[in-house]
């Protein structure tokens, strides 16, 4: 008689690589929407007058209940206890929530409102509200982020864990580059909340891809109902003792929120760097940053696999943190503004991104018991929000306070835009729909803008002698004899892009002349994220040294043999 061998469905390479890739889909949308709105920070500026402050504020607010209501923290703790799949439905579900109040909030919520908040001061009604809906979105993306990581591990321990991982990692960082890529483009073609829309949709598919991951998982824990499996210890809250008095997972932890740090943040104002110091085009300025998410979804499981097969896993941790310190420091220089040498150092920094968590994720069930990896997951994510709400924060305010005059300024030119729009419609006893109108508003005031930035290299005027409201009354004058030869007969589409044309042109000489302040320096902000790769770099060599003194295997490949 033939014995039947059972096996578990993690040895079936087909069944263990497809859950991977679907569970990879329900990440793919939250990392598009992580950079949708950043990429269109210009025309936030434009469209609904924010500042550098109310997007560091916004940007910021993606950790707030993760750090302040320690949702991450409870999120490790209910995935070590309820499991992968009510952790990731929840999770997931959480997301799509918070896209679609971000979504209404910057499309339904009105402009000029403002409300009073303790310790922050008077903000717009709609930045807060956003923030709200950014913070809930953050909640579940941190959740299933930490529940990926665990659901990798079960299926791929023993296996191609780092390779896993790193796949894992390109299939959402697909969602980046697409973000960097096509966000702006699409916002300046349609209008700046289409991108936001695109992101609640790919949402909802996510939350389909993990109930298709849940039934795959199902399969997986029937097929070892009948094996012999080590039994794991029930998760105890004094485990959480054990995780924070291990050395190396708090350099593991601290790396972890420099590095990232350096990037994610630097990712989120990207774009708008490069329009302003590389004079690229708006709708081409997300390509360059594209350069570092596309370059590591190709390099990850690359080096994902040297890891698996060679090892050298803190020494690879070590050369990442070198290649980040290179790139900012040379970014930061303020004579080197080719478009070119920018694109090679975001290649460069695509590189470091990939080293080092190809690396440190994997590393982390070599330092912490696998009944743990939850919580430990969840702490070392509750530490880096801190950074990811504290770092965008700083940068805004850095960038406001580096360059007081460009939020005034473009301001100052949607002002005379907008009264420009209103007068010409009404000598001719026009009357246009709201929201065409403040399409056209948003547009004009962009494209004058974006003229300005992209075309132009003058030393600004200081702005203590610029006379802002001779100089609206002079655009105002121009807009309005620029169009006396126009037959305007309605408020159509077609008519308000033949304003928005004429007042761009009418306009753009006046403030080419006057030489007024509209591009960002970026250099204090970039010389932070440089001081970020110093100190990663100090981490991973603290981090090297405790895993040489404890054993932890760090520089050993992954694969059993």
């Amino acid at each position: 008689m033939t014995e039947v061998i059972q096996k578990s469905l993690r040895e079936s390479p087909l069944a263990r690589w497809t859950a991977m890739v679907v569970v990879s889909l329900s990440m793919f949308g939250a990392y598009y929407f992580n950079y949708a709105v950043s990429s269109v920070k210009p025309i936030l500026e434009t469209a609904l007058g924010w500042t550098s402050s109310d997007f560091g504020l916004y940007t910021g607010a993606y950790a707030w209940f993760n750090v302040f209501l320690f949702m991450l923290i409870f999120s490790g703790l209910i995935l070590d206890k309820l499991g992968i799949r009510f952790t990731g439905l929840l999770s997931t579900a959480l997301m799509a929530i918070g896209t679609g109040l971000n979504f209404w909030a910057m499309t339904a919520l009105p402009t000029g409102t403002t409300v009073v908040i303790p310790l922050l001061g008077v903000i717009k009604t709609q930045v807060i509200v956003s923030c709200l809906g950014f913070a809930i979105f953050g909640v579940g993306s941190e959740a299933t982020g930490i529940t990926l990581s665990k659901a990798i591990v079960k299926w791929f321990k023993g296996k191609e864990l780092a390779l896993a991982m790193g796949l894992q990692m390109s299939i959402a960082r697909l969602g980046t580059a697409l973000a960097l890529a096509v966000s702006l483009p699409i916002a300046i073609r349609f209008t700046y909340s289409t991108p936001i829309l695109l992101a609640f949709v790919l949402m909802l598919l996510g939350l389909v891809a993990f109930i298709v991951y849940v039934v795959l998982d199902k399969r997986l824990d029937a097929s070892e109902k009948d094996l012999k499996l080590e039994e794991e210890e029930p998760f105890r809250i004094k485990d959480i003792v054990s995780i924070v008095s291990n050395k190396a997972f708090w350099y593991i932890a601290i790396l972890c929120v420099l590095f990232y740090g350096a990037v994610f943040p630097f990712l989120f104002y990207a774009p708008d760097f490069i329009i302003n110091k590389y004079h690229v085009a708006p709708d081409l300025a997300g390509f360059i940053p594209m350069l570092l998410p596309f370059g590591t979804i190709f390099l990850t499981p690359l080096f994902g696999s040297i890891y698996d097969k060679k090892g050298k896993g803190a020494t690879i941790m070590l050369i990442g943190s070198v290649m980040l310190i290179f790139v900012h420091g040379f970014l930061s220089v303020p004579g080197l503004d080719n478009w070119i040498f920018a694109a090679i150092l975001v290649i460069i920094l695509g590189v470091a991104f990939s080293l080092v968590p190809s690396a440190m994720w994997p590393s982390v069930p070599k330092i912490i018991p696998e009944r743990q990896l939850g919580t430990a997951y969840a702490v070392i994510f509750y530490i880096q929000n801190i950074g990811l709400w504290l770092i965008p924060l700083l940068l805004g305010i850095v960038l406001n306070a580096s360059n007081p005059a460009v939020s005034p300024n473009k301001a100052l030119i949607r002002s005379a835009v907008e009264q420009s729009f209103h007068k010409a419609l009404a000598d001719n006893n026009i009357t246009a729909k709201e929201k065409l109108l403040s399409t056209a508003i948003e547009k004009t005031t962009g494209r004058i803008v974006d003229s300005i930035v992209q075309t132009t290299f003058y030393v600004a005027t200081p702005q203590n002698q610029v006379n802002s409201e001779n100089l609206k009354k002079e655009m105002l004058a121009s807009n309005m004899n620029s169009i006396q030869q126009l037959q305007l007969k309605n408020g159509s589409k077609a008519s308000l892009k033949m304003l928005e044309s004429t007042f761009t042109r009418a306009t753009f000489p006046i403030i080419n002349k006057e030489k007024l302040n509209l591009r960002y320096n970026y250099e204090n902000d970039i010389l932070l994220f440089t001081l970020l790769g110093v100190l990663s770099f100090i981490f991973a060599l603290l981090l090297k040294r405790e895993d040489k003194k404890k054993g932890y295997g760090l520089e050993l490949p992954n694969m059993e043999k």
